[in-house]
C-alpha cells in the first residue's frame, strides 16, 4: 500500500460529498491497493446567500478546488461538471467522466401538481437561466423567482411554502435517494439540461501522470464523447456566460446526435440538432454553436450579460 495517500477534495454539501463517495468507491475497486483520503473543501458558493449571477456564475462552485488542486493541497478534485465552465483551467484536466446518470430535471411542487396543473402566476424557485427560459416557454403565466442553496434548504423552502414549486437535477436527487419526492420529471424533449448535467467530473493537475493514470480507469467513453460536444458547444458561444444555453448529447449507433437551444429570459428559444462523428465531439459542438449564431442567437447572449459571439 502506498505510504502517502491520494488525497480527494470535495466540497461539504451532502451532495458533494456523496458524489465524491461514488468515485471513492470506483477508485478503491480498481485500485484497492492506493490509500484514498477525502478532505472537504469550502468554496465561495457555498458561503454566499446571494444568486449565482451576482457571485460570479457556475465557477464559483470550483474556484477554490481548483486553487487547492494547483498548489498540491489535494490531488483529485470531483466536480459536478454542471458547474464546471467549459474552458479548461491551466495546469489542470478532467481525467475522468463517471458513466453519466440522469441529465433530466424534475419539478418538486408543495401541493404534488405538474407543471401543467400549477395555478396561473404559481411562483417556481430556480437559479438557472436556463431552466428559466424553458419554463417561461411553457407556461408564460407563471412566475419565476430566483432560489439558493443546497438541495436540502431548496426543498425546505419548497415545503415552507416560501415558492408554489421548484426545478432540480433529477440526478442529484437520485444520488440522495430522494427522486420519489419529485412531482414531475421532464423529457429531454420539454427540458433540454444544462451542459454536463448529471455528469461527475474528476480533475488532477496536469503534470501529476500517477494520479491521472489511476483516475483514468474511472474514465467512461461514451460520457465522455457526449459531454466534450456540449462543452464544445457552450465554449463557441462564450464559455461561462449566464445565458440560457442548453446542449444534450447521445451515441447514435456509430455516430453522436447532440441537441441544444439557446434562450431568452422572455421564453423565446432557438433550438438546433446535428450529427457527427463520435470520435469528433469538439467539431459537433462546434459546428452546432456556428448553426445557432447564423440563426441569431448572439442578441440573446448579450441580452443576458455575455459579450456576445462573433464569426
Amino acid at each position: 500500500m502506498s505510504s502517502s495517500p491520494v488525497v480527494i477534495g470535495t466540497r461539504g454539501s451532502r451532495l458533494a460529498l456523496r458524489q465524491s463517495e461514488i468515485t471513492l468507491a470506483g477508485l478503491q475497486t480498481a485500485h484497492p491497493d492506493v490509500l484514498f483520503q477525502v478532505r472537504e473543501i469550502q468554496t465561495s458558493g457555498d458561503k454566499s446567500d446571494r444568486s449565482l449571477s451576482e457571485i460570479g456564475g457556475r465557477g464559483v462552485f470550483v474556484i477554490e478546488l481548483e486553487r487547492a488542486l494547483l498548489e498540491r493541497d489535494i490531488d483529485i478534485a470531483v466536480h459536478s461538471l454542471k458547474d464546471l465552465p467549459s474552458a479548461e483551467t491551466e495546469g489542470l484536466t478532467l481525467a475522468a467522466f463517471l458513466p453519466r446518470d440522469d441529465p433530466r430535471d424534475v419539478l418538486i411542487s408543495r401541493s404534488g401538481a405538474i407543471l401543467g396543473s400549477l395555478p396561473p402566476d404559481a411562483s417556481i424557485g430556480t437559479g438557472s437561466p436556463r431552466r428559466a427560459a424553458q419554463l417561461c416557454a411553457i407556461r408564460p403565466d407563471i412566475r419565476i423567482e430566483d432560489i439558493r442553496g443546497n438541495i436540502d434548504t431548496r426543498l425546505r423552502k419548497v415545503e415552507e411554502g416560501q415558492y408554489d414549486a421548484i426545478v432540480l437535477a433529477a440526478a442529484g436527487l437520485a444520488r440522495l435517494g430522494w427522486l420519489d419526492r419529485a412531482s414531475e420529471i421532464f423529457d429531454v424533449d420539454t427540458m433540454l439540461p444544462a451542459v454536463g448535467q448529471g455528469a461527475i467530473a474528476v480533475q488532477v493537475r496536469t503534470d501529476d501522470e500517477r494520479v491521472t493514470g489511476l483516475v483514468r480507469s474511472a474514465d467512461d467513453a461514451a460520457t465522455r464523447a457526449a459531454v466534450t460536444a456540449e462543452r464544445a458547444f457552450e465554449r463557441r458561444l462564450g464559455g461561462g456566460c449566464e445565458a440560457p444555453i442548453a446542449a444534450y448529447a447521445v451515441i447514435d449507433g456509430l455516430g453522436l446526435r447532440l441537441r441544444a437551444l439557446v434562450g431568452n429570459e422572455d421564453g423565446s428559444i432557438i433550438r438546433g440538432d446535428a450529427g457527427g462523428l463520435l470520435n469528433e465531439p469538439d467539431n459537433l459542438g462546434i459546428d452546432l454553436a456556428e448553426r445557432l449564431i447564423d440563426q441569431g442567437v448572439a442578441p440573446f447572449l448579450a441580452h443576458n450579460g455575455d459579450e456576445g459571439v462573433t464569426k
